[in-house]
C-alpha cells in the first residue's frame, strides 16, 4: 500500500478497509488530468519562490515522463496505490528523489480531485457537444432532402395531419440544438479553477490561483474554498444534460423502431446498423435504435445516484463524494457511444417515401383540411367538422380514402363540395398551404433550414481545454 499519510497512525490499515476506501480503479481514468494539474501546480509554485526553478524542472520532467511511460504501457497503474494522487505522487519521488516531495505544498486531495474531476468533466462536455453537433448536421442534411417528402404526422400515435419528414426531422433538430445550448451554459459555469482550495480552507502559501487558472484553461479561480472542493453540481447538470439527450434519441429511437416494422415499412436500415435472428432467418431487427432507448434507464441512473449521494453531505469534502465517478464515467461513455452509433445509423438509413406518402393518404390526414374547405366556403367551423367526421365514417364503411370518393359520393353528404375539393386535400396542398413560420410548408421549411446553417456556421464546438 502506497498512502500519502500515516504519521499520526500506529498501525496498518486493514487490507479490507484499504481495499473499500481505495478508488484506484475507478480514478485512474484521471490521470493525465492529475499530471496536467501537477504540472501547472509546480509552474505557479516556482512563480511565486515557493519551489526553486531547478526544483520545478526537475518534476516537470518527472511527471512528463510518468505521463508518457503510462501512455506507452510500460507504467502499469495498479492497486498498490490508493488513487491516482497517490500513483503519481509516489511514482515522482521514486524518478527523482526529494524533489518530488516538494509536489503537493500548497495543496489537498481535496482541491486536487476537484480539479481532475472538472478538468475530465469538461473536456466531455465539449467531446459530447461536438457528437451532438455532428447528428445535427447529419440530420439537417436529410430535412434538406426530404422538403418534399410526404407522410403522415401523428398525435396519440393516430395518423392526424400529412406532414414531410423534413419537417418531423426539424423537431429533433430543435430539441438537439437545446442539448447543445444546456452544454455550452454548463461549460460556461464550471469553467472556473478549484485548485488552491486546499482542504477547504486555502493556504498560508502565497499562490497565484489566477495564474494556475490561466495555464488550465479556466476563466479564473474558485471564489470560495469550501465550496470549491464541496461542489458537484456542474457534474449533475452534465448528467442532468446528458440523461435529457437521451431521452431525445430514446424518442427518435422509437420512431425508427415503428418505422421499420413490417407494419410501417418508413424505413430500411443498413446492414452495418443492423441484426438477424439467431432462428428466424427473415429478421432484421432495429438493436442500435433499441440498445439505446434501454440505455437511456442507465444513464437516468447515473443521475439519480450523484443527486442521491450529495443530498446529505454537510460542507466541506466527504468521502461520500469519491462516489461522484463510476456511474458518471460510464454515463459519459454511454452517451458518446450513442451518439457515434445513432448518427451512422440515421446517416445510412433509407427511406421508403412511396410507403410514407401511402400511409399518409390512407389515415384520413386530411380531414382537418376538408374541414377547413367547407369552412371557406362558409359553413361554420362546428358544422364542418361534424360533416367531416360522417364523411370518414362514411369512408370506413367503403374502405377507401376521402379522395377515392365521387364528386356525388361527396355532396351526399354535404352540396358544399365542388370539383375543386380533390386539389384542396391533396397531400401537396395539405402540406403547401401551411406557410406560418413553423409549419411544413415548403417555402417556410427552406427559410427554416437556412436559419438552421446559419446556427451551425455561427456556433462552432466548445474546447476541450
Amino acid at each position: 500500500m502506497a498512502d500519502l499519510w500515516g504519521g499520526r497512525f500506529t498501525k496498518d490499515t486493514d487490507r479490507m478497509v484499504y481495499e473499500f476506501n481505495a478508488s484506484i480503479n475507478f480514478d485512474k481514468k484521471l490521470y493525465k488530468q492529475d499530471i496536467q494539474g501537477s504540472m501547472a501546480h509546480v509552474k505557479m509554485l516556482a512563480k511565486q519562490n515557493i519551489l526553486t526553478e531547478d526544483d520545478k524542472e526537475v518534476i516537470l520532467k518527472g511527471l512528463q515522463g510518468i505521463l508518457e511511460d503510462v501512455e506507452n504501457g510500460t507504467l502499469v497503474i495498479d492497486m498498490k496505490y490508493e488513487d491516482i494522487h497517490s500513483f503519481v505522487e509516489a511514482n515522482l519521488i521514486d524518478r527523482v528523489g526529494e524533489a518530488g516531495k516538494r509536489l503537493h505544498t500548497g495543496r489537498s486531495r481535496n482541491d486536487q480531485v476537484a480539479l481532475d474531476m472538472r478538468l475530465y468533466t469538461r473536456e466531455q462536455v465539449a467531446h459530447t457537444d461536438m457528437l451532438v453537433k455532428s447528428l445535427m448536421e447529419t440530420i439537417l442534411k436529410t430535412m434538406e432532402e426530404n422538403l418534399d417528402t410526404y407522410m403522415p404526422g401523428f398525435t396519440h400515435l393516430q395518423k392526424a395531419q400529412p406532414t414531410t419528414l423534413a419537417h418531423h426531422y426539424g423537431a429533433y433538430f430543435e430539441m438537439f440544438k437545446r442539448d447543445r445550448e444546456r452544454l455550452h451554459d454548463i461549460y460556461k459555469r464550471m469553467n472556473y479553477c478549484p485548485l488552491g482550495a486546499g482542504a477547504l480552507a486555502g493556504t498560508t502559501y502565497p499562490l497565484d490561483r489566477e495564474y494556475t487558472a490561466q495555464l488550465l484553461g479556466f476563466y479564473g479561480p474558485t471564489l470560495n474554498s469550501m465550496d470549491s472542493v464541496a461542489d458537484r453540481d456542474y457534474l449533475i447538470e452534465f448528467l442532468a444534460a446528458m440523461a435529457t439527450i437521451m431521452m431525445h434519441l430514446s424518442r427518435f429511437s422509437e420512431e425508427i423502431i415503428i418505422w421499420n416494422s413490417n407494419e410501417y415499412q418508413f424505413v430500411e436500415l443498413d446492414d452495418a446498423y443492423s441484426t438477424g435472428s439467431s432462428i428466424m432467418p427473415q429478421k432484421k431487427n432495429p438493436d442500435i435504435a433499441e440498445l439505446v432507448r434501454g440505455k437511456t434507464g442507465r444513464v437516468y441512473g447515473a443521475l439519480m445516484s450523484l443527486l442521491t449521494t450529495m443530498k446529505g453531505i454537510p460542507l466541506a469534502y466527504n468521502k461520500d463524494m469519491q462516489e461522484d465517478k463510476e456511474m458518471a464515467f460510464d454515463a459519459m461513455e454511454n452517451v458518446q457511444n450513442c451518439l457515434i452509433l445513432f448518427n451512422g445509423m440515421i446517416a445510412t438509413m433509407k427511406f421508403r417515401k412511396d410507403k410514407m406518402a401511402k400511409s399518409a393518404l390512407g389515415g384520413f390526414t386530411n380531414a382537418t383540411d376538408a374541414a377547413d374547405y367547407l369552412v371557406n366556403r362558409g359553413v361554420p367551423f362546428r358544422d364542418a367538422h361534424g360533416i367531416i367526421g360522417r364523411l370518414v365514417l362514411f369512408c370506413i364503411e367503403k374502405n377507401c380514402s376521402i379522395d377515392d370518393l365521387t364528386l356525388e359520393e361527396l355532396k351526399s353528404i354535404s352540396d358544399v363540395f365542388e370539383e375543386d375539393i380533390y386539389e384542396a386535400i391533396s397531400l401537396k396542398t395539405c402540406v403547401e398551404k401551411r406557410l406560418t413560420i413553423g409549419a411544413p410548408g415548403m417555402d417556410v421549411m427552406k427559410k427554416v433550414v437556412a436559419i438552421h446553417k446559419e446556427y451551425m456556421m455561427q456556433n462552432g464546438e466548445l474546447s476541450e481545454k
